[in-house]
C-alpha cells in the first residue's frame, strides 16, 4: 500500500475542515450571508453581546440548504405581546415550517407554537395542544438558550434546558425538503437573537418519542375537492347558489391529516380578494333522509346543500370575547335533508389569519355514501 505524501495528507485535511465546516456553521449576524426582509433589522450591544435586533419580519441565512440536524441561539425578550423564533426548511418567505414564542402566554399551555407556514398562513388555529406548544416559565429580558433538533417528521425543541426537551413534535406537517434556516420576529414589539449556530446532520438522534395517536372521531372525512380562491363578497346574501357562481371555479383533491383538518392554504392562497374556497363532497343517499354532520371551521363558513344555504357561522379570533382562539374541532353539528340520490354539500370557508380549515364528521354513514 503506497503511503500518502505530505501535500496529499494536507489535502485531505483540508477537504475534512471544508466538509465539516459546510455542516457546522456558525453565522454572526454582521456577515454578509444574511438577508433581512423586516421592518427593523440591525446590529447592536445588548445585555452584554453583539447581536441581531428584529422586528416586523424574517432573517434568512442565504443559500442554506437545511434537511436534518441542529439550530441553536440565544434569546431574549420582554414580556410584552409577541411572536417571535426560528424557520426551517423554507422552500421561500411564504413556505416553512416555524417554531415561535408567546412571551406573554409565559407558564401557559400556548407559551409557545409549532406551526408550519403555507402559502404565508401560518396555521395555529388548526394546530395546537400537547404535540405542537408546551408551557415554559420565560426569563425575561436575559438570554435563553434555545436548540431545535430536527429529524425527518419529527423534531424536538429544548429551551434553557439542553438535556430535556420541553417539547417533542411528532409530525412536522410540510414535505421534509432542502431549505433555508433563520429567525422570525411578529410586529408588536423587537426581539435580540445571539450566538446563531446550525449543524446539518443526516440522522440526528431524538430523545423525545410520539405518544400513541388519540382515536380518530368516527366518520371523518379524509379528502375534499378544493375550488380556487375567491372573494368572500361574491356569497354576500348569496341564499342559492346559480350558475354563475359555480362555472368559473377549478378543483383540488386535498386529503386531510389524521385528525381530519383539512388545511386548505395548502392548495389556496389568501390575498384581498381571494380570502375564500369552497370544500365540497357528494353523498350518495338511498333514500330521502335526515344525518347530522359535526364540523369546524376558520375563520368563517356558509354551508350549501344543493345549492342552498343551510348554515353560516362565525368563529374568528376574538370575536366573542379576547380570549376566544377560533380552533378548530368538531363543535358544530347540522341536520342535513338528504333527497335520494346524489346530493351535494359545499362548505364556502372564508379566512382572516391563523388557519385557513376544515373538518368535518358524518358518524351514521347507513345508506349513504360519500365521494
Amino acid at each position: 500500500m503506497m503511503k500518502k505524501t505530505i501535500p496529499q495528507i494536507l489535502a485531505t485535511v483540508l477537504l475534512l475542515v471544508i466538509a465539516a465546516s459546510l455542516q457546522s456553521q456558525t453565522i454572526p449576524f454582521d456577515s454578509t450571508r444574511w438577508e433581512f426582509d423586516a421592518k427593523e433589522s440591525r446590529i447592536e450591544e445588548y445585555l452584554g453581546r453583539q447581536c441581531l435586533r428584529l422586528k416586523g419580519g424574517l432573517a434568512l441565512v442565504k443559500e442554506s440548504k437545511f434537511l436534518n440536524g441542529i439550530i441553536e441561539f440565544d434569546i431574549a425578550f420582554s414580556e410584552e405581546r409577541n411572536f417571535v423564533g426560528t424557520i426551517w426548511r423554507a422552500q421561500d418567505q411564504r413556505n416553512y415550517e416555524e417554531f415561535y414564542f408567546r412571551p406573554h402566554q409565559s407558564g401557559n399551555p400556548d407559551a409557545n407554537q409549532y406551526s408550519p407556514v403555507f402559502n404565508g398562513l401560518s396555521g395555529w388555529q388548526l394546530y395546537y395542544g400537547e404535540n405542537f406548544s408546551a408551557p415554559v416559565c420565560y426569563r425575561f429580558n436575559e438570554w435563553m438558550h434555545i436548540k431545535i433538533v430536527v429529524a425527518g417528521q419529527q423534531a424536538e425543541v429544548y429551551i434553557m434546558d439542553m438535556e430535556t426537551p420541553a417539547l417533542f413534535i411528532p409530525e412536522l406537517k410540510r414535505v421534509a425538503a432542502l431549505g433555508q434556516i433563520g429567525l422570525s420576529a411578529g410586529d408588536f414589539t423587537a426581539v435580540h437573537y445571539a450566538n446563531f449556530y446550525f449543524s446539518n446532520l443526516e440522522a440526528p438522534n431524538l430523545k423525545g418519542k410520539a405518544k400513541p395517536p388519540k382515536p380518530a372521531p368516527p366518520g371523518l372525512i379524509t379528502a375534499w375537492s378544493v375550488s380556487n380562491d375567491f372573494s368572500e363578497v361574491a356569497l354576500r346574501h348569496k341564499l342559492q347558489l346559480s350558475d354563475s357562481n359555480k362555472t368559473a371555479l377549478t378543483w383540488k383533491k386535498l386529503e386531510c391529516e389524521a385528525t381530519g383538518v383539512a388545511n386548505l392554504a395548502r392548495v389556496a392562497v389568501l390575498g384581498e380578494r381571494s380570502n375564500t374556497t369552497f370544500a365540497k363532497i357528494t353523498i350518495n343517499s338511498a333514500r330521502e333522509q335526515i344525518k347530522e354532520i359535526k364540523f369546524g371551521f376558520s375563520d368563517r363558513v356558509r354551508v350549501y346543500l344543493n345549492d342552498r344555504l343551510l348554515y353560516a357561522g362565525f368563529d374568528q379570533y376574538a370575536s366573542r370575547d379576547y380570549r376566544f382562539l377560533g380552533t378548530v374541532g368538531l363543535w358544530d353539528a347540522l341536520y342535513l335533508p338528504l333527497k335520494k340520490g346524489r346530493n351535494e354539500l359545499w362548505m364556502a370557508v372564508s379566512e382572516n389569519f391563523g388557519g385557513w380549515g376544515i373538518q368535518a364528521a358524518l358518524e351514521d354513514r347507513s345508506g349513504i355514501q360519500i365521494q
